[in-house]
Parts: C-alpha cells; sequence; structure tokens
C-alpha cells in the first residue's frame, strides 16, 4: 500500500519562503522507475502540475514556479522537498504530492496525498 503524506504547509508573508515535504510508505524514492510530482490546486482552477522527478532523476518545473523552487531528496526519511522562494499572493493552494509508478511520469497519476494548503498574504 502506497501513502503519500504531505506537511509543511501554511500561512506566508509574500516575498518569503516554505518547504513542502512529502514522506512515502510503500514506495522508496531512491527507485529509479517511479515518477514523483508536486502539483497545487486553487479554488476555481484546474490541478497544476509544478515539478516532477523523472526516473532518469532529472527534475521538470513548470514556469510558474521555475528559478523559484527546487526539490531536494532525503533518502534517509524516504522524503521529498519541494523549497518554494519569493512566494506570491497567486501561489496560495493547496499543494499536493503524486506518485507514478510507471516511467509515464506525464500520462496519469497513480497515487495522490491529501495535500496541505499554502496562504500567500500580507
Amino acid at each position: 500500500q502506497v501513502q503519500l503524506v504531505e506537511s509543511g504547509g501554511g500561512s506566508v508573508q509574500p516575498g518569503g519562503s516554505l518547504r513542502l515535504s512529502c514522506e512515502a510508505s510503500g514506495i522508496a524514492y531512491t527507485y529509479r522507475d517511479y515518477c514523483i510530482a508536486w502539483f497545487r490546486q486553487a479554488p476555481g482552477n484546474e490541478r497544476e502540475r509544478l515539478a516532477t522527478v523523472e526516473p532518469s532523476g532529472r527534475t521538470a518545473f513548470a514556469d510558474s514556479v521555475r528559478g523559484r523552487a527546487s526539490i531536494f531528496q532525503d533518502n534517509a526519511k524516504n522524503t521529498l522537498n519541494l523549497q518554494l522562494n519569493s512566494l506570491k499572493p497567486e501561489d496560495s493552494a493547496m499543494y499536493y504530492c503524486a506518485a507514478t509508478l510507471t516511467k509515464r511520469c506525464y500520462t496519469w497519476v497513480d497515487y495522490w496525498g491529501q495535500g496541505t494548503q499554502v496562504t500567500v498574504s500580507s
């Protein structure tokens, strides 16, 4: 049974930073046949893919966060962290971790976490 648990969300002022974590059980981030991704969804908006860690180890970022986001992997804790800097009010959303248990990273998602809320406001 695969479970993904996000944490690290909260309220932050514009220009601030947050580090979101996704702890996995049932899969190991070191296994290179998986794709792990971060998504977000704001009320009334479609779910947006932000960052995808591909089996090759390459990480692809969406234009909306490129240059402000980075991915850190803690293999000892089986945790994938998303660091977001220079946060803007439009970054406010529910952030989700997702896993695809094949190499077809952009075709579907097999597992979702429950989400962690990020609110950016002054």
